[in-house]
Order: C-alpha cells, then sequence, then structure tokens
C-alpha cells in the first residue's frame, strides 16, 4: 500500500534497514541507544531493525561499553564476512582485481599487465575473467556470496536494458562496448551477481568521498590524473557522484591533437602520456620499450636529480615541459573552480601521485591566477589519501552501495513482465 508521497511500507522498511546500517558501516560500532538519535528512528524501530539485520548476518555484536548508571550497552557493527565484493581496474598499465569483504578490507588481488595488447577488448576481458577466478580461488569463497563486481573504465558508461553496461571510449579505440554482455557470457559467475561499470573517475572520486580526502565535503571535485585526466563532481545533488569528460574541455583552439581526435582538448597538454610526447619532442629522451609509468619517473628524475647523483643538474627541457604542464593543469582546475565552486579539489591517479606534492604548489599557484577571486580563496587543492588503489576500492563500492540502497538485502533475478496486482500487493504487506 503506497503512502500520500508514493512510498509503500515496503519502501519506509528498506530506508530505516538502510539507514542503521549505514550509520554502523561509518560510524560504528554503535549501540542502539546511540543509534535512535543518528537515524532519526524510534526507538522500537531500532530494536526492529537491528533484530532484523542481526537475524540476516549482517549485524553482529562487537563489545559493550558502561553506560550511565544502567547496565552496560551492547555495541554494534556490520559483520564484515556477510558480504564480499569484487573491484576491477581497468587502468592505463594493468588491469586490478581485488576481492574484499563487507567493510572493504582486501583478502586478495591480482593484477594483469597490458603490456603491447593496449585496450583490445577480448584482452581485457580475458584479463578480468582470469583475474576473478584467481581471487575467489585464493579465498574459498563462493562466486554465490559475492554481492557484484564493480569495474573502473575509461570512457563514457551507457546502461542499456538489453545489454546491460556499454562503454563509449573514444580515446581507447571502444565504439559501444558491451562489457557487460561480454563479462556475463565469459566469466563463470552465477547470474544473481550483478556487474556495476562506470567511468574509473567516477569510482576515484567515490572511493575517496567514502574513505579518503573527500570525507565530510558538501561538495568536491576529485581528479584522475593519469595517461589521460578525468574528474568526478560529488554534490548534494549528485548521489555518489558524477564523472565529467574534464580531460576533453578545449584549453587552445586548433591546438594538439588529442587521443579522442578533437583539438586542443586539456588533455593532449596534461595526461602523461601527452607530458612524455612533449618532453621527446623538444629533445628528451625517455627510456624506450617501457611503460609509462617507468617513463614519467625517468622523467621527473632528469627534472629534479638527487643532489647526490653524479651529475645534479636539472634537465631544464623535463623542468619546462612539468612547469607548462602544471599551467594547464591549474588553468583547467579553474574552470572546474568557476563552474561548480567546490570545496576541494583532490588529485588521484598514478600520475597524479608520482608528481605528488613537488607538482601540487604550481598547480594551485595557476589555479588560483586563472580562477574568480571568490569561489579560489574558497577552495583547497589536495592529493587523495587513498594510493593506486582507489579506483579499485572505488568499483567496489558500487555493488556496496546498490546493497545498502536495497536494505542489505541482495538483487533478486528479474521477471519477465509485470507482477500480478495481487502479488505485488502481497509483497508490500510481507515483513522485510
Amino acid at each position: 500500500m503506497a503512502g500520500r508521497n508514493g512510498r509503500t511500507v515496503r519502501d519506509l522498511r528498506r530506508g530505516n534497514r538502510t539507514a542503521v546500517l549505514q550509520r554502523l558501516y561509518f560510524d560504528g560500532p554503535m549501540s542502539r541507544y546511540e543509534l535512535g538519535p543518528v537515524t532519526g528512528l524510534s526507538s522500537g524501530s531500532i530494536s526492529n531493525v537491528v533484530a532484523e539485520l542481526v537475524a540476516d548476518g549482517l549485524v553482529e555484536e562487537a563489545g559493550s561499553v558502561d553506560s550511565d548508571g544502567g547496565r552496560p550497552r551492547t555495541l554494534l557493527r556490520v559483520a564484515p564476512g556477510s558480504g564480499h565484493m569484487i573491484g576491477v581496474d581497468v587502468g592505463e598499465t594493468r588491469v586490478r582485481v581485488e576481492l574484499f569483504d563487507l567493510t572493504l578490507t582486501e583478502l586478495a588481488r591480482t593484477e594483469r599487465p597490458l603490456e603491447r595488447q593496449g585496450y583490445d577488448v577480448e584482452v581485457i576481458v580475458g584479463h578480468i575473467r582470469d583475474g576473478i577466478a584467481e581471487v575467489l580461488a585464493a579465498t574459498d569463497i563462493a562466486p554465490e556470496q559475492l554481492l557484484g563486481v564493480g569495474i573502473g573504465v575509461p570512457g563514457i558508461v551507457a546502461r542499456t536494458p538489453d545489454r546491460g553496461a556499454v562503454v563509449h571510449g573514444q580515446t581507447i579505440g571502444w565504439d559501444a562496448v558491451p562489457l557487460e554482455s561480454l563479462l556475463r557470457a565469459t566469466c563463470e559467475l552465477p547470474d544473481t551477481v550483478p556487474y556495476f561499470a562506470d567511468n574509473g573517475a567516477r569510482t576515484l572520486g567515490q572511493a575517496e568521498m567514502w574513505f579518503g580526502a573527500g570525507r565530510g565535503a558538501r561538495n568536491a571535485v576529485v581528479v584522475l590524473f593519469g595517461s589521460g585526466v578525468g574528474a568526478c563532481l560529488a554534490t548534494e545533488e549528485v548521489d555518489n557522484g558524477r564523472s565529467v569528460e574534464w580531460g576533453h574541455l578545449t584549453v587552445r583552439v586548433r591546438g594538439r591533437r588529442c587521443r579522442c581526435g578533437a583539438l586542443g582538448c586539456l588533455e593532449a597538454y596534461a595526461g602523461a602520456e601527452a607530458l612524455l610526447d612533449r618532453w621527446r619532442e623538444e629533445g628528451g629522451r625517455p627510456p624506450e620499450d617501457t611503460d609509462e609509468e617507468t617513463a614519467l619517473t625517468a622523467m621527473l628524475a632528469a627534472a629534479y636529480p638527487p643532489e647526490d647523483a653524479e651529475d645534479s643538474t636539472p634537465d631544464p627541457v623535463a623542468l619546462a615541459v612539468l612547469e607548462e604542464t602544471a599551467e594547464y593543469l591549474g588553468a583547467g582546475l579553474s574552470d572546474l573552480i568557476n563552474l561548480f565552486q567546490p570545496e576541494r579539489i583532490l588529485i588521484g591517479g598514478w600520475a597524479g601521485l608520482q608528481l605528488g606534492s613537488r607538482f601540487l604548489p604550481a598547480v594551485r599557484r595557476y589555479a588560483a591566477s586563472y580562477s574568480l577571486r571568490y569561489p579560489a580563496e574558497r577552495v583547497t587543492i589536495d592529493l587523495g589519501k587513498l594510493g593506486p588503489d582507489a579506483v579499485t576500492v572505488g568499483a567496489a563500492i558500487l555493488p556496496l552501495a546498490d546493497f545498502f540502497a536495497r536494505g542489505g538485502r541482495r538483487a533478486e533475478p528479474v521477471r519477465q513482465g509485470p507482477s500480478p496486482a495481487w502479488r505485488t500487493a502481497l509483497e508490500e504487506r510481507a515483513p522485510q
């Protein structure tokens, strides 16, 4: 039965379970007494919801604390082993697969280098398939226990009713790749295990907002700085963040050709691939037959040689290219500042982490000089806190967030056609 606001009893019960689960997850362990004020639920509702969650194995006791003049209060927490998720990062140099328990503690991981195969779809799908099988075998966790598989990919992800997640990755040569359908046909997982694919910048942003440097911010922009560049906008109006194709903002009319085919994109100047190309074009010598991470390390060593090195003279070309890249990044960040006026901008991704604090002062300086004064004075620009695993963690959060939204209930197989009215009415009245 639906109320005046359109919500059914089933919706209310699910919402109550979600509220309790999330508070225990982020702020637990907590007692039943503490859960009331932070969830806005009555003591009776708390008792009922907690009893259901304990019976389902999702919540367990975690000791007790003394109360003022009464009996000790039992603390509750989310049970780590009550569910598992897999996170996949389809990166620029490797595919990383990690298995987590419900509290996002890593249980197993594996990596598959991409080497010269690039973004060949069959190779990527094979790496994901083999990686999933390997992490499950390493922990003896049955596939049926998975809440889902989350995947961070380059490009725009569209969700279609017939093929699931379809990836439009113009810069990597993926034209409407039905990634979810390919994985379902290849991976030996039950049909009940859902797949969640999204842009890698969004999964990075989700991780930083839940557990990293973005926690507590009402709005923030999380930047993924790797071979290319991307960003995730997280605001109170956008649940779980929204990826934006920031790397393909035009920063120079009739400028360098980008991997996407357009001219003058930010990515054509500020991405790690473009940075190394410009160093080479100006006479620099990146190491041959190495991946981009190794080549960028060599560039940094050339620009900032250790004081005890035999030749501690900085490479002027490398320094100049890095300085120019910092200016392009700062100018690109200024557009985000002027458009969205965020509290924080966080820089992650393997290239952002490599350049790190050495690069940050120049980026901040240029961002401030290109921005409007009012929003520029109110934003902080820092590095993310979660390191190179942030995209994988964020990918695993995708099925976790869906699980929470369902009130801690697993996704049910989709029925063919609408349910009869009598069945819908019974389901809404059934205990949840």
